[in-house]
Formats: C-alpha cells, sequence, structure tokens
C-alpha cells in the first residue's frame, strides 16, 4: 500500500486536494485542454504534463503566447470542463472516507475554480464540504502554500497540525511549504511518484478514528 508508514498521530484537520486525489478528472481535463493546446499550436503531448496540479490561469500565463488573455481562456477552459463531466468519478474509498470525517475537520484544497469543483464533485457522488478553498480564494496558488495555509486558518487548526493528502508535484510542494505531513495519492499516476511521503492508491483499505483530541488514519488491512 505505501513505502512509507503512514502517520499515526493525530491531526487537527485533513485537507484534500480535489483532482487526483478524491476524485479523477483526468481524461476530462485533458481532452479539453487536448483542444486547447491544438489550437494554439503546441506539442499536445509535451504540453499535458503541467497542467495538472495549478491553476489554469497560471498555466496558460507562464506560456506567455502572444495576444493570449490568460484570466479569459482559463474562464473558457473551466467552462468546457463543467460540460465534460460524464466519465469524472471517485477515488475509490474517497465518499466513504470523508462521510467518516467530522465536518469541522476537513476541507478541499483545489486549484479548480469553485463551480467547476462542485460540478466535480456531483459528478462523481461526492459532497461538497463545508469548506473548500478554490482557485479564485487565492492570489497565489500551487505550489504555494497560500491555499492550505487559508485553509487550515479557517478551521481554527495550524497548517503544520494538518494532514495533506495529494497527488501532483505541484500540491505536495505546497503541503510541504505549509508545513504539513503528505499522505501521496497514487491511483491516477501512469508511473511511480519518486516521494518521501507516504502513498496510498485509494482509501478503500483506510479508516478514520475521530476523537475530541484529533482525527488519524488507520489502515484496516495492516492492523486486522
Amino acid at each position: 500500500m505505501t513505502d512509507t508508514r503512514l502517520p499515526t498521530r493525530r491531526f487537527a484537520a485533513f485537507l484534500f486536494d480535489m483532482d487526483g486525489t478524491l476524485i479523477s478528472s483526468i481524461a476530462s481535463a485533458e481532452r479539453v485542454w487536448s483542444r486547447w493546446a491544438l489550437a494554439h499550436s503546441l506539442d499536445v503531448a509535451r504540453f499535458l504534463p503541467t497542467i495538472h496540479g495549478v491553476r489554469s490561469v497560471e498555466t496558460i500565463r507562464r506560456l506567455g503566447l502572444p495576444g493570449v488573455d490568460p484570466e479569459a481562456e482559463a474562464a473558457a477552459i473551466a467552462r468546457a470542463e463543467m460540460d465534460d463531466v460524464g466519465d469524472v468519478t471517485e477515488i475509490p474509498g474517497a465518499r466513504a472516507l470523508v462521510a467518516a470525517l467530522p465536518q469541522s475537520r476537513w476541507a478541499i484544497v483545489t486549484s479548480a475554480p469553485r463551480a467547476l469543483a462542485e460540478r466535480r464533485l456531483a459528478a462523481a457522488g461526492l459532497p461538497v464540504p463545508a469548506l473548500m478553498v478554490a482557485a479564485e480564494d487565492v492570489t497565489r496558488g500551487k505550489p504555494a502554500p497560500d491555499c492550505f495555509r487559508q485553509a487550515a486558518e479557517r478551521l481554527g487548526v495550524a497548517a503544520a497540525d494538518s494532514l495533506i493528502f495529494e497527488d501532483a508535484p505541484a500540491g505536495i510542494e505546497a503541503a510541504e511549504a505549509a508545513g504539513a505531513a503528505v499522505v501521496v495519492v497514487t491511483a491516477t499516476h501512469p508511473a511511480p511518484l519518486r516521494t518521501r511521503h507516504a502513498a496510498i492508491r485509494d482509501y478503500t483499505r483506510l479508516r478514520i478514528d475521530a476523537a475530541t483530541d484529533g482525527v488519524r488514519l488507520i489502515d484496516a488491512a495492516a492492523s486486522a
């Protein structure tokens, strides 16, 4: 399940990235972005790996394409992605895991715009949490730690006392910069990701132990 042991201590909160971490939307995203890349004469195979885990506006901005308005293009891409959610699914076990968490103890921290995040969660059958930090809630997106720090602050906890679930290098870097413990979710990875953090394929073997002094993960298979 993991090459590094899952953290066993209790945490004040669990913070989840969304795409690739709670849900699988990679096919939808890559269809939309492939069409966009072709329209702008980009090498699709080289470009697609750069889109994951970061805000769309920053993906477009760093290309420096002449005559392209990153804000307008990002908004158009979000609309296209909202129309393409037919094969968006949960990462196995994600729904049950978050259902076991107290509402005040978890949040989603995503690089997607809020409207797109809500649409994808609904398509995958996952709830919208009481707290979600989305693309428009921060000035600097991942790999900056701002989004995770904001989520922790709004939950009334320290980022360093949070456990963050991520799948993409930019998000992992953001979590590390926030000073949090990290679990890497590999369900959508085509190849193993080199990481010093605990890594899980999905949530099917995980259970939640929630108490007044915090929440901890239990690997049900390991404790059987």
